[in-house]
């Protein structure tokens, strides 16, 4: 991730997993494509990892200058099918698999044919040459209308402006596809023979109504879609209708399980990493980054610089995205020499010192919480005795004072927020950055200290519907950093700098 060395990483979990003899039943089979690869395994009732029934495939998207992002999606339904195949081997599994649960990274597309085949690739949340039709799409319509009903602006990582770019573009592969629907959904249709949109896949496209959990006519309208080109919306505890019997036949531990509507990674990872209610905030800190609650209720009103995802009747995922967090992190390593024999580390756990360049770390644009795509990196009050690790910890606080800005706005709606958890790569290279956001947030911070969240989350959510009253096993975390009082000054007049230069440079 970067060319500083980095402190030793945690054990993978060391310590949460339970033997196949020691496992509660009913087992779940959790199944996560993410953007490096296919996972899966086994969980057993409590939420808890079964040791020894894991593997993973790894892929990759397909990108190009112009914006391409897209992956196979008979690639992906392939590498899954393998990983079921190898994890569930086992007879000794025979009758204890109750469930089968997937989830997917948010916003993807397929178009499919009369005859059930891909007529497009998978296009991924990155594809970006719909670039034109969100121009369009934004003077044709009211954004905050479009927000205020579906919980997404307006954005190329959403379906709308994708599907009219299509249309425009290649008419004729828009004629062929008689069905359209989400890279889970199709590795349903092509392994089950039926297929569902989880409701949280189906919140993810940014064409459902985040009220009624029905698609919202007006966007399907604007892209030139039929609601009968969608497949059926279905909630987390509803199983998958009709699925067929080569299922079984295929893999016999599965006899008599359930399947469920895919979901959204990022409520998996929400769920997995400990954040059940409003009163946790799910920090996640990889590649990108988000910040994320659940609430036990539909608000009346989305933030503007926030999305709103359905969950079911009673619940939604509250937060904003980050472009840049460790990639920002990647950026100081390819970049920003530091002292010698001095690590990132070291820069985090620094005392707080007055003259720090302040830093909006916009390296490619900036999603949450002012969506100003075209927004870059900001170095600023950078002097000529400025070193490398003033450079490095200007970086570190600006990253944590844009989770702060989404913070703000969740608290506006939510309310309660008591604990934070951050879980993702970036918190493993460079553990000081949790003190870092305890002192800018105000709140205690815990790190995951665990891999495979999302696997977790996917499964935790049918255990909801399969054992809902098996108490769920406590994951460990580190201790907790907590805020220190006399850093509030200093992070205060941070933050203050950088809302002046935002409205100065980005807008306001």
């Amino acid at each position: 991730m970067s060319n500083y060395p980095t402190p030793p990483r945690p054990e993978d979990g060391a310590g949460f997993g339970v033997d196949l003899d020691d496992a509660v039943d009913p087992l779940v089979m959790a199944l996560d494509v993410g953007s490096t690869g296919s996972r899966g395994g086994l969980h057993d009732a409590t939420g808890t990892p079964v040791l020894g029934y894991r593997h993973k495939l790894e892929h990759e998207f397909t990108t190009g200058a112009d914006g391409t992002s897209v992956i196979d999606p008979d690639q992906v339904t392939e590498e899954l099918a393998a990983i079921l195949d190898l994890v569930l081997a086992d007879p000794a599994l025979s009758g204890r698999v109750a469930g089968v649960a997937l989830d997917t990274f948010a916003s993807s597309l397929v178009g499919v044919g009369t005859d059930d085949e891909a007529v497009t690739p998978c296009f991924t949340y990155a594809d970006s040459r719909c670039a034109e039709q969100l121009a369009a799409l934004r003077d044709e319509l009211d954004e905050p209308s479009v927000l205020q009903r579906t919980g997404a602006r307006l954005h190329t990582s959403y379906l709308a402006p994708r599907l009219r770019w299509v249309r425009e573009t290649d008419p004729r592969t828009w004629e062929r596809a008689r069905r359209w629907m989400s890279l889970g959904e199709y590795v349903h249709l092509h392994l089950l023979g039926t297929a569902r949109a989880g409701t949280a896949t189906a919140a993810w496209t940014g064409l459902l109504d985040r009220r009624t959990g029905r698609w919202d006519e007006p966007l399907l309208l604007a892209c030139g879609l039929d609601p009968g080109q969608l497949n059926p919306v279905a909630d987390p505890h509803e199983p998958v209708p009709d699925v067929a019997d080569s299922v079984a036949e295929r893999w016999p531990a599965l006899e008599g399980a359930h399947w469920f509507a895919p979901v959204a990674d990022g409520l998996s990872a929400n769920l997995g990493s400990g954040g059940a209610d409003a009163s946790t905030l799910v920090v996640s800190a990889a590649t990108s980054g988000a910040a994320r609650v659940l609430l036990h209720e539909i608000p009346e009103r989305v933030p503007s610089g926030l999305w709103c995802y359905r969950v079911d009747a009673g619940r939604c995922l509250l937060g904003g995205a980050l472009n840049d967090v460790g990639r920002a992190i990647s950026w100081l390593g390819d970049t920003v020499a530091l002292p010698e024999d001095s690590t990132l580390q070291d820069v985090a756990e620094a005392e707080v010192a007055e003259g720090t360049p302040v830093v909006l770390p916009f390296f490619t644009g900036e999603r949450s919480t002012g969506w100003a795509g075209g927004a870059r990196a900001v170095l600023a009050d950078v002097t000529a005795s400025a070193t490398g690790a003033d450079l490095a910890r200007g970086v570190l606080e600006g990253v944590a004072v844009s989770y702060a800005r989404v913070a703000d706005q969740l608290e506006d709606v939510a309310g309660g927020v008591a604990r934070v958890v951050v879980s993702g790569s970036a918190s493993q290279d460079v553990p000081g950055l949790m003190q870092i956001l305890a002192d800018t947030l105000g709140k205690p911070v815990a790190r995951a200290e665990f891999k495979r969240a999302t696997l977790r989350g996917t499964a935790l959510l049918a255990l909801e519907a399969l054992a809902p009253d098996v108490e769920r096993a406590r994951p460990p975390y580190s201790p907790e950093y907590a805020p220190v009082p006399e850093r509030a000054e200093h992070y205060g007049a941070v933050r203050a700098r950088f809302e002046e230069l935002y409205g100065a440079v980005v807008g306001g």
